[in-house]
């Protein structure tokens, strides 16, 4: 995949020295900033003898240089040999501990009592939010006979918002259910 921007620039008399270099950047840019471009691909900036600059993905030899172009995707890390010798066997796991777990950072105890604290604390502001939206709901619902509205001469209107407040009711309920459930779970 070569560029094609500085053979056409080249051909342009009115170019200045420094504008064929800083279009093909541009263009290089522009390359790499589009979704067909790989992840896996290396630039490279190649000056030959005579000053030519080109850009390509191909390494043409050692007057070219790896190009770090900013935004663009990067080539992931090349895979790990194993290194040559007897195998190690992993670390055991403590027990009662699953073995996925055991090479999980670990949390001093008092920053996870602070995260305990904080998450409580979350969790207590939106189950009185959530008790508050329930008592408003119960009070409008009025045990399932809410008082009609003006513009609600339709019967079927009146049993829609019936409807609509004993569903608010009872999804306030199990959100307050179940807030007080994840409460309870907080060591």
């Amino acid at each position: 995949m070569t560029t094609r921007c500085n053979r056409r620039l080249r051909a342009a008399p009115e170019a200045t020295p420094a504008t064929p270099a800083l279009a093909c950047l541009a263009c290089l840019i522009l390359l790499a900033g589009t979704p067909a471009a790989r992840a896996d691909s290396v630039i490279y900036k190649c000056v030959d003898a005579a000053g030519r600059v080109e850009f390509t993905d191909n390494r043409r030899g050692p007057h070219c240089q790896v190009l770090d172009v900013p935004g663009a995707l990067s080539a992931p890390p090349p895979a790990r040999r194993p290194q040559a010798g007897p195998p190690r066997a992993a670390a055991p796991a403590a027990p009662g501990v699953p073995a996925a777990a055991a090479g999980f950072p670990r949390v001093d105890g008092a920053e996870q009592r602070a995260r305990d604290a904080d998450r409580r604390a979350i969790l207590d502001a939106e189950l009185r939010i959530e008790q508050q939206k329930l008592a408003e709901l119960r009070a409008e619902f009025n045990n399932g006979a809410p008082e009609r509205r003006g513009d609600e001469r339709n019967y079927a209107k009146y049993q829609d918002r019936v409807a609509t407040l004993k569903d608010g009711v009872s999804r306030a309920e199990k959100n307050v259910e179940a807030l007080k459930r994840e409460i309870a779970n907080i060591r």
